[in-house]
């Protein structure tokens, strides 16, 4: 076993400030858990910024290391499920969050939390998708269990240029579904495009100030990673029998609505929990990824970084400027 691995720390200062440096530690400090996992990559999603920042809600325990998806090989294992030598996957539970994550050389973590990684699928392409691809997955499954079809109109995806939403629009597009990317970024419209956007609105277009409690009918379904005014435009605007899968916060926890979306046009609003998601459909899930559902063309939305320019990520992520995926190479 190793003795010291090499982690990106958040720590809180004596002056109650936030810093941030990469430093070695020992091995011994890594979390209990049956697994030691040699992390090839990681990667950047907004809860990691959160967490980088020091954001109470998510980092609550000093030095901290982000990084809720990782991807490697098993270094140690006293659970008979993995072996040395085994490649697998780690995303969500408390990884990066309640535990230690995945910008770092090694993880350890609970073996039930660890998911084989599936045949057909490099480790690349697993934190490519991460935990924004599997986020991703749900939601199309959320629409799907709704009977919403290709055939029953568009489905709007918001925030289209940011990781769960460019994926969002690639799946449902290899699916047959007419996708309508909803970004702030003129510049990303043909990018958004070629990821097989039917169509491109500006994000002006999917929010309204009235306080109407139903507005004109849009959408068979729609994927939304931005919540606030925005999600709630979203539910007031479906088709009936239409399906919000609905996974994010960046524009507010509110949700000022009334009832009627739902009991006047059978709408669904589908909350989607990565985190926590049940281990048999975590696992389903990862497995379609790697078949039915593989993505052609992964590359054009990751990019690299080591853990000394994870800083510089984080700072464009929460300033909205990230398009795509950011993996984190530890060892690079």
């Amino acid at each position: 076993m190793p003795e010291r691995f090499k982690g990106f720390m958040v720590c809180k200062t004596g002056k109650d400030q936030i810093e941030t440096v990469v430093e070695e530690r020992p091995v011994r400090e890594l979390p209990d858990g049956e697994v030691l996992i040699r992390v090839e990559f990681s990667s950047v999603n907004y809860k990691d910024a959160m967490a980088a920042t020091g954001h109470p809600g998510i980092t609550k325990k000093f030095p901290h290391i982000p990084g809720i998806d990782s991807v490697g090989t098993v270094e140690e294992s006293s659970s008979s499920r993995f072996s040395r030598g085994d490649e697998v996957i780690m995303t969500g539970h408390g990884l990066g969050v309640e535990r230690w994550g995945g910008w770092a050389e090694y993880v350890r973590v609970p073996a039930e939390w660890v998911v084989p990684l599936p045949d057909g699928m490099t480790s690349r392409e697993a934190m490519t998708l991460g935990t924004a691809g599997f986020t991703a997955a749900q939601c199309v499954q959320a629409i799907q269990l709704q009977g919403i079809t290709p055939e029953r109109g568009e489905v709007v995806v918001t925030g289209a240029t940011g990781g769960v939403g460019s994926i969002a629009v690639m799946l449902l597009a290899k699916q047959g579904y007419p996708v309508v990317a909803v970004t702030g970024k003129e510049s990303r419209r043909d990018w958004l495009t070629e990821l097989g956007a039917t169509r491109v609105i500006d994000r002006s277009d999917a929010s309204s100030d009235t306080d109407r409690p139903l507005l004109k009918t849009q959408w068979a379904g729609a994927v939304d990673t931005v919540g606030g005014n925005t999600l709630t435009t979203l539910v007031r605007s479906m088709e009936h029998r239409g399906c919000v899968a609905a996974c994010g916060v960046v524009g507010g926890p509110e949700l000022p609505l009334t009832v009627y979306p739902f009991i006047l046009r059978g709408v669904t609003l589908a909350g989607i929990d990565s985190a926590w998601c049940p281990d048999d459909l975590r696992a389903e899930i990862w497995q379609r990824l790697a078949t039915d559902w593989k993505l052609d063309g992964l590359d054009r939305l990751a990019s690299e970084t080591d853990l000394s320019g994870v800083g510089d990520v984080v700072q464009r992520m929460m300033q909205g400027e990230n398009v795509g995926r950011v993996l984190v190479r530890p060892s690079a």
